[in-house]
């Protein structure tokens, strides 16, 4: 269950009409804040990123599901369900299972080295003038530092 002020956070970003990547965001930040505070591990930068934007689609952010394997796109879609409809109890087996595995995974997948090559890893992805087009972006919308 994400904290109460990552909701607000991201209900104040949908307000500015910013995109529903932004609002993830949000969702995103606090599950690295919560390996790095130890709070549980991931195995990989890519799988404590995947948990926020889970975390994300369920808390109603209209995220679409991505393109890949059909398992990680069923279980977006099952994501975006829940966000949809009220909440069910959580299995409590299930819930202290995951909790488990979680706790047993590396903190390390969250330091800074490691979501910096996972964001050079996935910028290397994308083209030239996708990368360039972002970083005038940025340029733009960065607010007085």
């Amino acid at each position: 269950m994400p904290e109460r002020e990552t909701i607000e956070r991201a209900r104040e970003d949908a307000k500015e009409g910013k995109s529903p990547s932004t609002q993830a965001g949000e969702f995103v930040r606090e599950e690295i804040h919560h390996v790095r505070e130890g709070k549980h591990g991931a195995r990989s930068p890519r799988q404590a990123i995947a948990i926020g934007l889970s975390k994300a689609r369920r808390a109603g952010v209209k995220l679409n599901a991505p393109k890949g394997p059909a398992s990680i796109r069923k279980k977006a879609k099952q994501d975006i369900e829940a966000g949809e409809r009220p909440r069910h109890r959580t299995a409590r087996k299930r819930s202290r299972a995951t909790s488990g595995a979680l706790k047993r995974e590396s903190k390390k997948s969250a330091s800074r080295q490691a979501i910096s090559g996972q964001a050079k890893r996935s910028s290397a992805k994308r083209g030239k003038r996708a990368r360039s087009a972002a970083a005038m972006k940025a340029a733009r919308t960065r607010g007085a530092a």
